[in-house]
């Protein structure tokens, strides 16, 4: 049964009925900041118009999944709704609107131009640093003041690398994590780590068994056909499929605490476990699925782990410390040090590609067809639903990518637009550090490569694939094999300095120059006819 999308009829959508309004202030609310709890939201203001815009400027800087832009605009719109029967004044731009100017600045003028009263705007901070750059812009630009505010969602603050550890020292996750732990006191006990270890990773690297199902995903019903219509009619090129009748995602804040509570209930048991494993049969496995709600501010990462512990600390018989402590570390370490590591960075970051690599990306990326199946899964995955997870998206796709030498700033826009929680500050990170170790490491302190053996140990992929796992040159050879020796060599310089990459590259300077010269021809021949595997 579906669920019928919120309207935003409690909200104002005519410019010139502004002006008969006691408006003094224009508070911006982005797309990925729904935070009900914000300070802002405490009292009503009959004074503060809050405003949301559907905007061409953020449907096309990259092609985004159809089901991200229906996501972002539901929640929106929910949300305005939400604010409008609390008693708040919301002004909400539809992408349709005759009015609308499809630019933050060039609306927010508008809002001035019609309110002559207006005494300032008030802007929460931007989590990317181009919208960050250009508001800043606008504000310079302005004639009356504009407020600045912190979003009140992260636990840390942008610059909190620098402030903990000194200006532009490397710190690898491991070392930011534990302070977090301390700071917190999430999972501690008197100052020490509970059960006497920070990390218990080792414990979370398994296969999933044959025969294990995991819990069905837990997916709503929401009819966006309005919102699907309203895009082909604006032109907005996507990419992916949508099940207009059906939306799966969480589109207000109840819905994204059923999620989580699902997540605590029936996944958290096994979520450190199998949080590597990857399965033909199950697109979700035992992972929580919250990243749109938590990017989007509709949960909060105090919340989530509050949660989570509670759960733990009642069910300790069902959840054990290496399950918590897993999805901890995935919330307040690697979420935290990512945003972190952007806002060191950036705008630098960016731009980084220590490889030097410029292929393009193959063709079957933005469609699913090829032959190699861990891919083929992988990507389907993706065009279905917006999702893969981080094994997926680190040791498939990403690892695919890096191996063929594609170029990271292509990788980072295939991700930013296919993935509903890709958003920059934890997108480009993630790929361009993490994934093509295109920052030379100042994230990751490896590549995270490898060939098609580690895929089959954490998959059932390679059962079913047209190509042999255990095959490296030759016909049907897996791809990743050979192009993974063919990325040691190519990079063979840059890569023995690294004393994780020490048996790799020891391994290949060992090889025969007859083994050398078949790998290499058989990633040549892979790499020139890439768009037929």
């Amino acid at each position: 049964m579906t669920t019928p999308l919120g309207d935003i009829s409690g909200c104002h959508t005519d410019l010139s009925a502004l002006a008969t309004l006691p408006i003094s202030e224009v508070a911006l609310i982005l797309g990925d900041q729904l935070n009900a709890s914000h300070s802002w939201f405490k009292t009503v203001n009959a004074k503060r118009l809050f405003v949301l815009m559907e905007i061409k400027q953020e449907t096309n800087y990259v092609t985004h999944h159809i089901q991200k832009v229906v996501g972002f605009f539901a929640a929106m719109r929910q949300f305005a709704q939400a604010l409008s029967s609390a008693g708040h004044q919301v002004f909400y731009f539809t992408l349709d609107a005759d009015h609308n100017q499809q630019n933050i600045a060039s609306n927010l003028t508008a809002l001035a131009t019609v309110m002559p009263q207006l005494e300032g705007f008030s802007i929460q901070q931007p989590d990317e640093y181009r919208l960050d750059k250009y508001l800043q812009d606008f504000a310079a630009e302005q004639s009356i003041p504009v407020d600045w505010f912190d979003t009140e969602h992260f636990l840390c603050q942008r610059s909190v690398l620098d402030d903990w550890f000194g200006p532009k020292k490397q710190v690898v996750m491991e070392s930011f994590y534990r302070r977090m732990r301390k700071s917190t006191g999430y999972l501690m006990n008197d100052g020490k780590p509970l059960g006497g270890k920070w990390n218990y990773d080792k414990a979370n690297r398994n296969k999933l068994p044959k025969g294990q199902t995991p819990p069905a995903p837990l997916c709503f019903s929401h009819d966006v056909s309005k919102l699907v219509a309203m895009l082909e009619l604006q032109n907005i090129k996507t990419i992916g499929t949508i099940d207009s009748k059906n939306y799966l995602w969480p589109i207000n804040r109840k819905e994204s605490r059923q999620l989580l509570d699902h997540f605590v209930r029936y996944l958290l048991p096994n979520f450190g476990r199998f949080q590597d494993a990857m399965h033909t049969d199950y697109w979700a496995l035992y992972h929580a699925r919250i990243s749109f709600a938590l990017n989007t501010k509709m949960l909060s990462p105090r919340e989530v782990v509050e949660r989570a512990l509670t759960y733990w600390q009642k069910h300790q018989e069902d959840v054990d410390l290496a399950q918590i402590e897993g999805f901890i570390r995935q919330i307040i370490g690697w979420r935290e040090f990512i945003r972190a590591i952007y806002w060191q960075q950036m705008p630098a970051y960016a731009e980084l590609n220590f490889f030097n690599h410029s292929n393009a990306l193959p063709d079957f990326f933005w469609t699913g067809a090829t032959r190699m199946a861990c891919l083929s899964h992988a990507i389907q995955q993706s065009l279905d639903f917006a999702y893969a997870h981080h094994i997926q998206r680190l040791m498939v796709t990403g690892n695919f990518a890096l191996l063929l030498g594609v170029n990271p700033t292509v990788v980072d826009g295939w991700y930013l637009g296919i993935y509903i929680d890709a958003i920059e500050w934890v997108e480009l990170p993630n790929t361009r550090g993490m994934s093509q170790f295109a920052d030379g490491g100042i994230l990751a302190t490896k590549p995270y490569i490898s060939s098609g053996s580690y895929i089959n140990k954490m998959s059932n992929y390679c059962t079913s694939c047209a190509y042999q796992v255990d095959k490296k040159v030759g016909e049907h050879a897996c791809p990743f094999n050979s192009l993974y020796w063919n990325f040691i060599d190519q990079h063979f310089d840059k890569l023995k300095t690294n004393p994780r990459m020490a048996l790799m590259t020891k391994q290949w300077e060992q090889r025969s120059e007859s083994d050398k010269n078949s790998l290499r021809a058989q990633a040549q021949f892979y790499i020139e006819n890439i768009n037929t595997l």
